[in-house]
């Protein structure tokens, strides 16, 4: 059973078709790539599984349940869990700090366990604490819980905010561009960091427009071209389809 599945999928702005009749599927401990050209619809589509945007028409289904409609905060209890293109972060508190934020989504306590600081709340507060600093150690910014997170460099930055997305135990990451800004020589880093959440077991699905770890670090991918998908399948598949060459390169390119 897919752990994800989207059927027929489209989002208007007025008179402009963004996301057009997509269909595609995400099966559990997988890695599915979402590429192509600049204003593809590759983030609408994010905002539209994370309930930012409300589809048109069509059916986001999770985990077998219609998530479609949900707002932002009832898909990431689901399971959801997403990074954004421009790392979206609290600058002025503390690393840790962060992470609590994601984390306090999941705790348990109630309004009057926190008002009156009973001791249920201290546990949790104390379990939640744990946790979160096993993500930062998992991620590899556990020396830097105290540090304010304005001043981490633009590579720690991407690893906390994907710290804050794992902070909500995602079945499956959303990455939107976990790359994007960071230089080359960081770049094998979070290449790393993406292959070692995979591991864990949560299912990944990766928006990235560089190509060459697109194809060394997915197991499909869907190829989007103004709204529609142009191309499904194995990166070598992809890689050779004239449709995608032609969406990329133009018709000169293309056999």
């Amino acid at each position: 059973m897919a752990l994800l599945e989207v059927a027929g999928l489209t989002k208007m702005f007025g008179g402009l078709t963004a996301v057009s009749e997509l269909n595609f599927d995400i099966q559990p401990g997988e890695l599915l790539s979402i590429i192509g050209p600049n204003g593809a619809g590759k983030t609408t589509l994010f905002n539209l599984l994370t309930g930012f945007y409300r589809p048109t028409s069509g059916t986001i289904t999770f985990n077998d349940i219609d998530i479609t409609g949900c707002k932002p905060y009832q898909v990431t209890r689901h399971g959801i869990g997403r990074t954004f293109q421009l790392t979206s972060i609290f600058k002025k508190s503390t690393v840790l700090e962060n992470v609590l934020i994601g984390k306090s989504l999941h705790a348990a306590v109630g309004v009057w366990g926190s008002v009156l600081r009973t001791p249920a709340t201290r546990r949790e507060e104390q379990k939640i604490r744990k946790k979160a600093r096993e993500i930062l150690a998992f991620v590899g910014l556990g020396d830097k819980e105290d540090k304010v997170a304005g001043g981490l460099t633009e590579e720690a930055q991407k690893r906390l905010s994907i710290s804050m997305a794992l902070a909500t135990d995602p079945k499956l990451l959303l990455l939107d561009e976990p790359t994007g800004g960071v230089n080359l020589e960081e770049i094998s880093g979070l290449i790393e960091l993406v292959g070692k959440i995979r591991k864990s077991g949560t299912s990944i699905c990766l928006i990235e427009h560089k190509m060459r770890m697109v194809m060394t670090i997915s197991d499909r991918i869907v190829v989007l071209n103004y709204g529609k998908k142009i191309a499904e399948g194995a990166p070598k598949e992809v890689a050779s389809n004239n449709e995608v060459i032609r969406a990329y390169l133009g018709e000169r390119y293309a056999a």
